[in-house]
């Protein structure tokens, strides 16, 4: 693996980009399109995830609905490729907003490292692995708002 400055390391901030707003956006389907159907993971609710169907089913949709303000810092990315262009690499911490039992809220910040595939260099990267993290100290639950209205 080679980390390569531009090109598609600029696909990779805006893959970033994209997948952090169908977060704030609890927009599953949306975020599916993101990801290889073989992705394997881990996560904060799961140690290991293993498929598209389980990743939102025991992973995204126990976090998404209790946060907010969720976005990548990816000024701060890192990523690289294979020499042929169809595997990929990233690293970059993100921050959002949880909430306490009681409803009160707090920092959330983490960091993310995703390894990506393609059949093609111009095709659009998939994730196979994500693995999300807490950073140190971060509490491991969000309750989400309390004065939120129900969808």
């Amino acid at each position: 693996m080679i980390e390569q400055p531009e090109g598609p390391r600029d696909e990779l901030r805006d893959w970033f980009e994209t997948w952090a707003g169908f977060v704030r956006e609890r927009d599953f389907e949306s975020a599916r399109g993101l990801f290889h159907q073989d992705v394997v993971g881990f996560g904060t609710h799961m140690l290991v995830v293993e498929g598209l169907d389980h990743l939102e089913n025991d992973q995204w949709r126990n976090v998404w609905p209790t946060i907010e303000q969720f976005h990548f810092l990816t000024d701060q990315l890192r990523a690289g490729t294979s020499h042929d262009g169809l595997l990929a690499w990233a690293v970059v911490p993100w921050e959002s907003i949880g909430f306490l039992e009681d409803g009160s809220s707090f920092e959330r910040p983490g960091r993310a490292t995703v390894l990506f595939l393609r059949d093609h260099w111009d095709e659009p990267w998939r994730a196979i692995h994500s693995h999300i993290s807490l950073a140190p100290g971060t509490p491991q639950r969000s309750f989400g708002r309390t004065d939120a209205v129900p969808n």
